[in-house]
């Protein structure tokens, strides 16, 4: 929750603003403070510099494990239903994935071994729709320019809900859900619901269209989505424990 409230002091955090840049070099210096190796990958988007940051640890010579989420923000709160004109101030909607890879980044190195896990940050998914933008701008960017095939990728977004109610994405590749609903399973992670949800364009996309095995985490069932009222009191301590919880028994039933 610590994690969350941070971002939020940088307030809203569309792509190229300062609030966003912010953001990107808080996770690069948290990331280094855990004993990632971090590099931010700039690129241009329609006239505007995307940043993604990417943290990584380890190695196995068989490619990394990826979890991945987005930082950045809606600029416009489009569903809002008082002022959609407002910015969206994006605490489960960016902050709450964002709060969960920066925690496995400070508990996971001393458990990892002969793996190699890279937590990557995406700019650039938020502003989809929105004057000619798409969903997973630098999430595709990433995925054109791998330097390594992964294993498996995981993106996580919007796991903050109070209620969180994770299905099963539509698009995710069905062999990885098992492997990590049946983990939370095991768990008593009871928001991991193994039914089918609904079928979603985010930033696993373009790593399902390669023919990389990928998974979306999200709970799009959140009555404050893309309005101003996503704020910090509508995200809950235990849901993202519980997601999180999950992720690094996955990762460490992979070794």
């Amino acid at each position: 929750m610590g994690l969350v409230a941070e971002q939020m002091a940088f307030g809203p955090r569309p792509p190229g603003t300062n609030a966003s840049q912010a953001t990107a070099t808080w996770i690069a210096t948290t990331l280094e403070e855990s004993g990632w190796t971090v590099e931010v990958h700039p690129v241009e988007y329609r006239g505007v510099v995307l940043h993604n940051v990417v943290g990584r640890l380890g190695s196995s010579g068989k490619g990394p494990l990826i979890l991945a989420t987005h930082y950045d923000t809606r600029p416009r709160a489009d569903r809002d239903p008082v002022d959609p004109d407002a910015q969206v101030p994006g605490a489960n909607d960016g902050a709450s994935g964002v709060a969960v890879l920066l925690e496995l980044a400070r508990v996971l190195p001393e458990r990892l071994a002969g793996q190699e896990v890279w937590l990557v940050f995406f700019d650039g998914e938020d502003s989809g729709g929105l004057d000619g933008w798409e969903w997973h701008a630098g999430a595709s960017t990433f995925a054109a320019q791998l330097t390594a095939i992964p294993q498996a990728v995981v993106v996580v977004d919007m796991v903050g809900d109070a209620d969180l109610q994770l299905p099963v994405e539509r698009n995710s590749d069905p062999a990885l859900v098992k492997e990590i609903w049946d983990v939370a399973e095991r768990l008593g992670a009871g928001a991991f619901v193994q039914e089918p949800g609904a079928s979603i364009i985010d930033d696993h996309r373009p790593f399902v269209d390669m023919g990389i095995p990928a998974v979306l985490i999200i709970d799009l069932d959140y009555a404050y989505w893309h309005t101003a009222a996503d704020t910090l009191d509508k995200v809950s301590a235990e849901s993202l424990a519980q997601v999180g919880r999950v992720l690094e028994a996955w990762l460490l039933s992979r070794r």
